[in-house]
């Protein structure tokens, strides 16, 4: 399975916004975001006007990286979003919200998505009562997600039980503190996906 393996700080600081891929420490005051807020290597200082082109292809890779999926990847994505009907850009959104490795993320599970992709690598959850560990999965109304429970013991899961309640879980996932589980109750509308992100200028990358 291909992963990035270089800082994701990086990325965060490339794109010139929080990409809260590393947890907690993304809310604090050692983000490098907040302490060098330039895009990285020797020429980050450097300002010069960004084409149409530019500004799509910044945009492309924002989503790409929020959600940690590699450019073939993302490709195939955007074609299943193409191709279905309704609004390509927020197709696209659905598809990438309901991945399993989005969702144990969205229900609290873990601190980041990197770390809920390796939860889900490691074998630490079942969807709808049977062991899953790709990150990739596609989900589903009506889908259950939970913690196995030989792995409920396991440091992370009993840190995030503590602090379920007050996670700011969406609207479209229904998520249960007792048996550590969260159901896919409707497929998220665009008000209840991340508004930071224009799926409409990946869009316009796709089309040119």
């Amino acid at each position: 399975m291909a992963r990035y393996t270089t800082s994701v700080c990086r990325q965060c600081r490339r794109e010139g916004a929080k990409l809260f891929l590393k947890g907690a420490k993304c809310y604090t005051k050692k983000c490098p975001v907040e302490k060098r807020p330039t895009p990285p290597g020797q020429h980050g200082i450097r300002r010069r006007k960004v084409s149409e082109y530019g500004v799509q292809l910044r945009e492309k890779q924002k989503v790409r990286r929020v959600y940690q999926v590699l450019e073939r990847q993302f490709k195939r994505y955007f074609e299943s979003a193409e191709s279905r009907p309704g609004v390509t850009g927020e197709n696209l959104l659905r598809l990438l919200e309901t991945r399993l490795d989005n969702v144990v993320f969205r229900a609290g599970f873990a601190s980041s998505r990197p770390q809920a992709r390796q939860m889900v690598g490691h074998g630490h959850f079942s969807v709808n009562g049977r062991s899953t560990n790709i990150p990739s999965y596609q989900l589903r109304p009506g889908d259950r997600v939970q913690v196995r429970e030989g792995s409920r013991n396991v440091e992370a899961f009993r840190f995030a039980r503590e602090n379920l309640r007050s996670a700011n879980v969406p609207e479209w996932l229904g998520v249960d503190a007792t048996d550590m589980s969260a159901t896919i109750s409707a497929l998220p509308r665009r008000d209840q996906m991340p508004l930071e992100l224009n799926e409409q200028l990946v869009v316009e990358y796709y089309s040119r």
